[in-house]
């Protein structure tokens, strides 16, 4: 019967959901749900409006911006537990800009990718691009999950830790020699998804995830092998663009500057988030992911019309689910009337992907019981079709 509802609606032209009403006790206290930018809860804009004339339109040079910046490097060494010789790099361009400054200026001659999404293959199509460099692959299906391993041959290896694109997360890393670096893109998945630092040589993210930044700033952080292997890239004399030097970023690092003048709101607001998630701690805030996580799959196991688009429990995020919805429901009218009634904001799945799915940020500031709001938003829509 339902199917045949689908394809009436179908026929005549008329959207699907198009008049679905959301009830009141059912509307979330916030509707943004999307992956990226984050949720910026309301308070970090009001405590910025409160600095008034201190701290907007500072020069980056200046005690109030550089304050804001070392508070954050102590806040990030605290949080991550991060090794007193690791340096930390804070800067304007987000991980895809940082993607080539890593091509550029810490790869030798080879580097070997572990792909699961859009993203990750497009770490690697910026390496590939480099004539000295030779850049290996090695894929799965999107939605399949792959843990890095060792691959002779390349001194470094690529991994992403949460891939925004499908929801597949990583488990585990290895162990390698101190001629290879391991180089982690944790975009979605810094401050959630647990990793022993000290066995990682290039960890970096963009602030606009689950630290509720907004977009076009990177940060990094640097094991000694990492630094070590700047020093080498840089002697050989290879023209990198001075914005993507690492010795610039790195002697600014030290300072709790960037190289050229940052967003100063965006600084603003991760600083305010870090203090948010260290009052917690990784441990706790993880147990919250993870109560989130469950939340969704349960979910998508328990409907007939839903399943859980990363077959692998073992690799399914805690940062993002994603959803698969049966093709006789169309996802994107119900996104559409979701947003259009301000309910739910970014719902969707990843463009590229193409399929009839529900990409559901888990990032800390969406709250427990919003989520619980949606799923049963999600059902209500679908079960009166």
């Amino acid at each position: 019967m339902k199917q045949n509802v689908a394809n009436l609606v179908a026929h005549l032209g008329i959207k699907m959901f198009e008049n679905f009403e959301v009830p009141n006790e059912l509307i979330p206290s916030d509707p943004r749900f999307g992956v990226g930018p984050s949720l910026v809860p309301l308070e970090f804009i009001e405590s910025l409006r409160k600095t008034g004339t201190s701290l907007i339109g500072t020069s980056h040079r200046k005690p109030a911006v550089i304050s804001i910046v070392k508070e954050i490097h102590t806040s990030l060494r605290d949080y991550f537990k991060l090794p007193s010789d690791y340096q930390i790099i804070i800067g304007n361009g987000g991980a895809t800009f940082f993607f080539d400054m890593i091509a550029l200026g810490l790869v030798d001659k080879s580097s070997a990718h572990f792909v699961t999404g859009e993203f990750s293959n497009k770490w690697f199509s910026s390496h590939n691009k480099v004539p000295w460099i030779d850049a290996f692959k090695i894929d799965v299906a999107f939605g399949e999950g792959l843990n890095p391993d060792v691959v002779a041959g390349n001194d470094m290896i690529c991994t992403t830790l949460n891939e925004t694109s499908t929801g597949v997360a990583i488990n585990s890393i290895p162990d390698l020699d101190e001629e290879t670096l391991l180089a982690v893109d944790a975009t979605s998945g810094a401050g959630q998804i647990h990793l022993d630092m000290s066995k990682v040589d290039v960890y970096f993210f963009s602030a606009q995830k689950i630290f509720a930044s907004e977009g076009g700033t990177y940060v990094a952080f640097l094991s000694p092998k990492a630094m070590k292997r700047v020093e080498a890239i840089n002697a050989k004399e290879t023209y990198v663009p001075e914005i993507m030097n690492f010795s610039n970023a790195i002697s600014n690092g030290e300072k709790f500057q960037t190289y050229n003048t940052p967003s100063i709101s965006s600084l603003f607001y991760f600083n305010e988030q870090l203090k948010v998630m260290n009052a917690l701690g990784e441990e706790k805030v993880i147990e919250l992911a993870n109560r989130k996580a469950k939340l969704l799959y349960d979910w998508a196991n328990e409907k007939e019309y839903l399943s859980c688009y990363v077959k692998e429990k073992d690799f399914r995020s805690n940062c993002v689910a994603t959803i698969n919805v049966d093709k006789k429901y169309c996802v994107n009218d119900l996104a559409k009337r979701l947003r259009e009634t301000g309910v739910a904001y970014d719902i969707e799945s990843y463009r590229k992907l193409g399929e009839n799915q529900l990409r559901i940020s888990l990032f800390h500031n969406i709250k427990y019981e919003d989520l619980e709001k949606l799923v049963k938003i999600v059902s209500r829509a679908i079960e009166s079709i």
